[in-house]
């Protein structure tokens, strides 16, 4: 299961935790899911873009995904999985 830095919610001590370490272990659902959360807060996709490759690393969906991803919150999609267009 993958977590990042910027919604993570402790179930216990995370003392001694690295939580800046890039996650390379995501899915392409749950990175969508991350792009949903930062544009509904007000979040340009640049920046978007920029804290998921560093959050991601390599892993991270590209710049034009990214894009793509936000067009389609902004037409109003709510999902952020492939089935059905919202």
């Amino acid at each position: 299961m993958c977590c990042t830095a910027l919604c993570l919610q402790s179930s216990g001590s995370n003392e001694g935790e690295n939580l800046d370490a890039p996650l390379l272990d995501c899915t392409i659902e749950e990175q969508r899911g991350v792009v949903r959360f930062l544009w509904a807060e007000g979040v340009k996709p640049v920046e978007i873009d920029r804290r998921m490759l560093a959050q991601y690393g390599q892993s991270t969906m590209s710049q034009r995904k990214v894009y793509e991803w936000v067009e389609r919150f902004k037409s109003g999609r709510t999902r952020v999985a492939d089935d059905g267009p919202f």
